[in-house]
């Protein structure tokens, strides 16, 4: 089928504010301009026929303009009236950037690979309440990465057992403890025992030596409840709420960041994020999510692990994460980037030297699969946190703090 070269503006200059800004990797046997002509039509004004009601204005305003391919690479500029913020935000948004497209034959693989909002679109955003300087104030920690770490197992321990984790940990020195992604309200560990018996642990940490932490409760739940469950645990004592921003949706976190009621930081959680941004040639990257979440107002994000740990990934693609959440270019507070998935203190040291020091870094089996125990893992990883901000080599910090040695020797070093 030949697309209509209607949608083709190439070399046209645009006004970055009338337009939503998309680039797309694309895969197909097409031209390349015919089918960047494809998704345009798609996305916006086309349909598979000429159609009776499709007249010239409704067309000039509203159609999709294709305004570069280069190479694999197309941009489309959709004029921001496409968009309905008041009643449809980013569920709409994404439904036009990222919507049927995907589906047509006509691609053989298209990736939306990045997305540039005018600033009246992102005016309606509220970003942030707390970022990455709001964590830091409330951790009184204004300078080396925060370090913190998921309980394990996953799933499983009692609100007791929980508390005690968060217990050690804080004791050993980590500034942040988080649920799982997996762990909500079941019946081995339901949620307002758990919110009250962490918080009292984290009170016992402070009381005890004087270190200061906070843990994220999941609250990810049907989206109706979301927001009464976090005004829930944060009644009961929560001192961050985490969401899964994918399973969610970015109108959850949007959801909990406008609501007056709720006053602590949201950490949020990418889980299932690879399902949509693994495959280089279909799907959509995660930094365009990380530039959604700090639309939306989250303050923590993970973002990968710049290599170094479990989870695929390139350094290339988790800078673009990082840069998107603390780059300049949007009138918003920097969300905090959160480096965790395999995460171990052998891996901070190469870690720190890629991502810098505005980063959180966060170990699950890192931290409890040391051999002295949760309290001597997190001084390991604490120590390694220590290391890397002073520029000095784990390899010679370890010969003075045992437990990051141990540590080195269970796991190695990147």
């Amino acid at each position: 089928m030949e697309y209509s070269n209607k949608y083709l503006h190439l070399g046209e200059e645009i006004d970055p504010d009338d337009y939503v800004i998309c680039k797309y990797k694309i895969a197909t046997n097409l031209e390349m301009s015919n089918a960047a002509a494809a998704i345009a039509a798609e996305q916006s004004t086309g349909t598979w026929t000429g159609i009776s009601t499709l007249n010239e204005e409704i067309f000039e305003l509203y159609s999709g303009r294709v305004t570069a391919v280069e190479g694999d690479i197309a941009t489309i500029a959709y004029p921001k009236e496409d968009f309905s913020l008041d009643i449809g935000g980013i569920p709409q948004v994404l439904s036009v950037i990222s919507g049927n497209l995907f589906g047509l034959d006509a691609l053989n693989g298209v990736r939306l690979e990045d997305v540039f909002f005018p600033k009246s679109m992102l005016n309606d955003f509220l970003g942030p309440r707390f970022g990455a300087e709001g964590l830091r104030e409330v951790l009184k920690r204004p300078e080396k990465p925060l370090v913190g770490t998921i309980v394990k197992p996953k799933i499983g321990l009692s609100p007791k057992e929980t508390a005690n984790y968060i217990y050690e940990a804080g004791m050993g020195g980590l500034t942040n403890g988080k649920d799982d992604e997996t762990l909500s309200n079941q019946k081995f560990c339901p949620i307002e025992d758990r919110v009250v018996a962490v918080a009292e642990a984290i009170d016992r940490v402070k009381d005890e030596s004087g270190h200061i932490m906070v843990h994220a409760i999941n609250v990810s739940t049907k989206g109706h409840e979301i927001v009464e469950v976090a005004e829930r645990v944060q009644e009961l004592g929560a001192s961050e709420i985490m969401v899964d921003v994918i399973t969610c949706g970015f109108a959850a976190v949007q959801a909990l960041r406008e609501d007056p009621s709720i006053k602590v930081p949201i950490h949020v959680h990418r889980t299932m994020h690879g399902a949509i941004t693994k495959n280089k040639d279909m799907g959509v990257s995660m930094n365009v999510f990380a530039k959604l979440v700090r639309m939306c107002g989250g303050d923590a994000l993970h973002i990968g692990t710049f290599g170094v740990g479990k989870m695929t990934g390139s350094t290339t693609e988790d800078i673009a994460n990082q840069q998107a959440c603390i780059g300049r270019d949007v009138p918003y507070k920097e969300v905090l980037p959160v480096c965790s998935g395999g995460m171990h203190p052998g891996l901070v040291e190469k870690l720190v030297e890629i991502a810098g020091t505005n980063i959180q870094i966060q170990a699950g089996g890192g931290v409890a699969g040391h051999p002295g125990g949760v309290r001597k893992g997190a001084m390991a990883l604490s120590q390694a946190v220590d290391a890397a901000y002073e520029k000095i080599p784990a390899s010679e910090y370890r010969k003075t703090h045992v437990e990051l040695d141990q540590a080195l020797s269970k796991w190695g070093s990147a």
